[in-house]
């Protein structure tokens, strides 16, 4: 996979203390959160390809990641990072070896023949899979924002105060489990029309099984696919195959997104004119 060249000021990845893995190249700068680079450098004696991800901010949980994929690292699958060196101490880091595909952005492009389609059924059960897997001692995913339904200041900024009543209905107790807390199509890698690698699991743990569905549905700025109900039933087919799920939970959670990334998106016409016309579908099947 293509990354851009170095586009803010990082840590020095040549300083991390690392214990088994030696660093010799970097080859790119996937844009994340934290400090993302694409490594080369050698492993047991083997030079390979690896991602170096270092803590940029307190809220990163790169411990619990590792934690995580040492508890999926039994599985001896394929599609999970295989952690080689990682360390907490000062600026907290992990290395993975490189995991070969491309993002679903990339294969379908503008989705103008709704390529898309062709996909879907396997991602929702790919996220049904992980719902269903038991991690020792996981811990209570991280709350934040998206998880609570928008205020009513939130919602007159936006001229959405229509909406009130419908996040002043109680949802059901959530239904918990693993959580993978940052499944969408951005850490979804593809090889041979099938998934070859699921990433960055810092968010992961015990959460709302409902809202990790909806984060991984609801369209994101730029997105040219899940912008059609069609591929949304295909995802929640593929879901069904392997869990159960509340559908009317899903919506809501949908909705919540929605209006938490119009406080951050208002510069994109298009994406701004797309969730309106979203909320209003759901307000009216809702109403």
């Amino acid at each position: 996979m293509q990354h851009p060249e170095k586009w803010r000021e990082t840590v020095d990845p040549f300083s991390l203390p690392y214990k088994q893995f030696e660093l010799k190249s970097i080859l790119g700068y996937p844009h994340a959160g934290n400090d993302v680079f694409h490594a080369e450098g050698i492993y047991r004696g083997e030079t390979v390809r690896a991602y170096i991800k270092a803590a940029r901010q307190h809220s990163a949980s790169i411990e619990n990641e590792v934690f995580v994929l040492s508890q999926l690292s039994r599985l001896e699958s394929p599609i999970f990072p295989t952690v080689i060196d990682f360390g907490f101490d000062g600026v907290p880091f992990s290395v993975t070896l490189e995991l070969v595909g491309e993002r679903l952005s990339n294969i379908v492009g503008d989705n103008a023949d709704m390529r898309s389609m062709r996909f879907l059924a396997e991602y929702g059960r790919s996220l049904a899979e992980l719902h269903s897997m038991k991690i020792n001692e996981a811990k209570p995913a991280s709350d934040r924002r998206f998880f609570h339904a928008p205020r009513a200041e939130l919602l007159s900024k936006h001229g959405l105060s229509s909406l009130q009543t419908l996040f002043e209905k109680e949802l059901p107790n959530a239904t918990k489990c693993f959580c993978h807390g940052d499944f969408h199509y951005a850490n979804i890698l593809w090889q041979n029309g099938h998934i070859s690698g699921i990433l960055d699991f810092e968010l992961s743990g015990i959460g709302d099984r409902d809202f990790d569905i909806a984060w991984a549905i609801f369209r994101r700025p730029g997105q040219r696919f899940m912008k059609t109900e069609d591929e949304i039933s295909e995802f929640l087919r593929g879901y069904s195959e392997m869990g159960k799920y509340d559908e009317h939970v899903v919506r809501r959670y949908m909705a919540q997104c929605y209006i938490h990334f119009l406080e951050f998106c208002a510069d994109d016409e298009e994406y701004c004119a797309f969730a309106r016309a979203w909320l209003n579908s759901y307000a009216a099947a809702i109403l």
